[in-house]
């Protein structure tokens, strides 16, 4: 790897390992084995470098999961089957990625004030909707935008809303059974 790359890398174990607010740009430096100038150098700021750091990471994210994902779940299910199926695991990758979770809701609170960041969310956000209407409801990208487009919002939606109940209180996070008990329960 070059050192832009060694920095990215770097940036992404701080991010695991301390979070998005207290990582500094020794830390990156330290854990990419690269100057602190490269930081400047290859990506202008420590901001815009975590920044990409922690896109990259939850673009992994959501390819790895994906991937479990698509290997566990049947073709043939339903989509409340593939949500149980999946919603475990997704719960199950909230605690190892925790402080990237934590980051995203940090930076929600700045993106009055730093416009590249809402722009990146924003994208972001659109293509997890693309993913999420793929993996729950089996829709094949760009075949059906429209229902892509409103199923993805719901489930992007729910992912949020049950990971942020999830960060301040784990032990009542819901298991993919119980959230198909409560969808049973509002449809019915």
């Amino acid at each position: 790897m070059g050192n832009r790359e060694d920095l990215l890398a770097g940036a992404k174990r701080c991010l695991i390992e301390k979070g998005y607010s207290r990582t500094t740009a020794r830390d990156i430096a330290n854990a990419s084995g690269v100057s602190l100038a490269g930081i400047g150098y290859h990506f202008r700021s420590k901001e815009a470098l975590m920044n990409e750091a922690l896109f990259e990471a939850m673009r992994e994210w959501g390819d790895e999961l994906g991937a479990t994902l698509s290997a566990d779940v049947k073709p043939e299910a339903t989509p409340l089957e593939r949500f149980e199926a999946a919603w475990d695991r997704v719960v199950e990758s909230f605690e190892r990625l925790r402080p990237l979770w934590v980051t995203q809701f940090e930076l929600l609170g700045q993106i009055d004030h730093v416009p590249e960041v809402r722009e990146q969310l924003t994208n972001a956000i659109k293509e997890a909707r693309v993913g999420l209407a793929e993996l729950f409801e089996g829709i094949a990208q760009g075949t059906d935008p429209e229902r892509e487009r409103l199923t993805g919002t719901v489930y992007q939606a729910m992912l949020t809303g049950f990971l942020s109940q999830w960060l301040l209180d784990p032990d009542s996070a819901l298991s993919g059974r119980e959230v198909v008990t409560a969808l049973r329960m509002i449809t019915s």
